[in-house]
């Protein structure tokens, strides 16, 4: 069995593993390429069919290409979609594109506030209607008791410290001296009440197996999105005004995994142009110890 099929089962297991032990089940979604082989591996997982809700969170300042493909994508594989975002912060015009706040207080206001107001049902969330083809305002309130998501081990530092399964608090925050020990392939799922858990199926996976497995599987991916110029792509996907290409002419599937594989990328790290990872020292242990993806 090959490397990438290896991993592939693993992370079906573990999605497997989630669905039945977790009851109010979500994923996250975030539009990347990450994310989007996780959601290609629960269709794997369960024989073509999500039946987890997605969860997007919506800034108000993606990169319009990024919706569209969601959208898209949700329309095609008739996905139970929802989006949560913080519209008090938006008609406050409390973010940094206004010039309000800085890099790290506008990802905790429209990122982690949106993310942790979504999991707990009490901020606005908009379920996608495929009778309508629109998004409508979800009053249910329900929250998840655990969510799904496409973080990998080695893309930045805070990451590393991840489980398969993490509990957080009650508020989604994250203590890292609790985190449960798995070895051996052995892993925790059951928490105490009130526990929220995240799970992570791509942990152990790199950046270029991503871009191998979406070779191989042929997944129709936004994370090509390269500069109109020459010689620049997109590394990582996030808000426009903080998100900035690297220097690349990789164009194709094909080219970016050679790209990879050739080392040319070594020294540059894959989050290098998100600014706001810079803002926080380097890395996102401060957002991501409150509750940051």
């Amino acid at each position: 069995m090959d490397h990438l099929t290896q991993l592939e089962n693993i992370s079906i297991y573990l999605l497997r593993e989630a669905y039945a032990n977790f009851k109010n089940l979500g994923m996250l979604w975030s539009i990347g390429k990450d994310s989007t082989v996780l959601l290609w591996l629960v269709r794997k997982a369960f024989f073509g069919h999500v039946p987890i809700p997605l969860i997007h969170i919506d800034t108000g300042c993606k990169i319009p290409e990024m919706i569209t493909y969601r959208d898209d994508l949700t329309v095609k594989w008739k996905l139970n979609m929802v989006y949560g975002i913080n519209e008090e912060a938006l008609r406050k015009r409390e973010t940094f594109p206004d010039g309000n706040v800085d890099r790290i207080a506008c990802c905790r206001i429209l990122k982690t506030e949106a993310l942790r107001n979504t999991l707990n049902g009490v901020g606005p969330r908009y379920q996608f209607n495929h009778k309508t083809m629109e998004y409508e305002r979800d009053e249910s309130g329900e929250p998840f008791t655990a969510i799904i998501l496409g973080i990998r081990a080695d893309e930045e530092g805070s990451r590393s410290k991840e489980r398969y399964f993490s509990p957080r608090d009650k508020e989604n925050l994250w203590e890292i001296g609790d985190q449960p020990p798995e070895f051996w392939n052995q892993f925790k799922t059951d928490f105490a009440p009130g526990t929220h858990v995240r799970v992570h199926p791509l942990l152990d996976w790199t950046e270029l197996n991503v871009w191998e497995y979406i070779q191989r599987e042929n997944i129709p991916t936004v994370s090509l999105y390269y500069d109109k110029g020459e010689g620049k792509r997109y590394r990582s996907l996030g808000c426009y005004p903080c998100t900035f290409p690297i220097e690349s002419t990789a164009k194709t599937v094909d080219e970016v995994v050679e790209e990879l594989r050739s080392g040319s990328l070594a020294n540059i790290a894959e989050r290098s142009g998100r600014a706001q990872d810079e803002d926080d020292g380097g890395g996102l242990e401060t957002l991501r110890r409150g509750g940051y993806m």
